[in-house]
């Protein structure tokens, strides 16, 4: 009786601290490292004054009818994707992966990369729709 009481104790504390280290994992690949999350938050702009379009990002709206209203919707009210996402560069040249539904209920992921209180657009992605985009840059793929 003692050795059954003694080993589901032991399976118990097992499955305990396998599911603390699965957390703990989990945690680490979904935080970006160096700054506090807090803080990446921070130096995100949700209300640039000024959003710029690259010309690739203009040609993969065309291509996915995705307008500019859209965009802005989702550089406000998405949430970042840090997995996504490249924060290891300076301020301004890190790379937010902003995701979210339009208007239209396309859900979108926005590539920005944002400096002072301009953010431009690098591309956008129809998470629920392949599209077939012939782009600039594309070739390099």
């Amino acid at each position: 009786m003692n050795f059954l009481k003694i080993s589901s104790n032991i399976m118990i504390a097992a499955v305990v601290a396998v599911s603390l280290f699965v957390s703990s994992c989990n945690n680490r690949s979904e935080k970006p490292s160096g700054k506090s999350l807090v803080q990446q938050q921070e130096a995100y702009n949700h209300h640039p004054s000024h959003i710029k379009y690259s010309k690739h990002a203009k040609c993969r709206m065309e291509c996915r009818h995705i307008d500019e209203t859209e965009i802005k919707d989702v550089i406000e009210h998405g949430e970042i994707n840090y997995k996504k996402s490249n924060l290891q560069n300076d301020d301004c040249h890190k790379r937010y992966a902003v995701e979210g539904f339009s208007k239209e209920q396309q859900h979108l992921r926005i590539i920005v990369a944002g400096c002072n209180d301009e953010l431009t657009v690098i591309t956008c992605i129809d998470l629920g729709k392949e599209f077939e985009c012939h782009c600039p840059g594309d070739e390099s793929k």
